[in-house]
């Protein structure tokens, strides 16, 4: 799980990326539900920018309190728009 931490805290400020893109770069190939595994699994003490972590949809794939913080979080960064949706085209982080 460290690789994919590590992989998420390089996306930039403004940027986003797909749980499956996370996963190709860190070596995981398709898991992307690994990745998602992971971030609900992340150690406390561990700061992450996760909010920056969508579906390949460019949708906020979390429910909840989680999905308000995240939609919020998103918002400050200029990258949702009205119908919560990022464009990926736009805002897809190129690594």
């Amino acid at each position: 799980m460290n690789r994919i931490y590590e992989v998420i805290q390089l996306i930039p400020r403004g940027r986003v990326a797909t749980y499956g893109q996370i996963a190709k770069i860190a070596g995981l190939g398709r898991r992307a539900r690994y990745v998602g595994y992971a971030l609900r699994n992340t150690p406390d003490n561990l700061t992450l920018p996760w909010y920056r972590v969508i579906n390949a949809h460019g949708k906020i794939a979390v429910k909840g309190n989680t999905a308000k913080n995240q939609l919020e979080l998103l918002r400050q960064e200029k990258v949702l728009s009205k119908n919560s949706k990022v464009d990926l085209k736009k805002f897809l982080w190129d690594y």
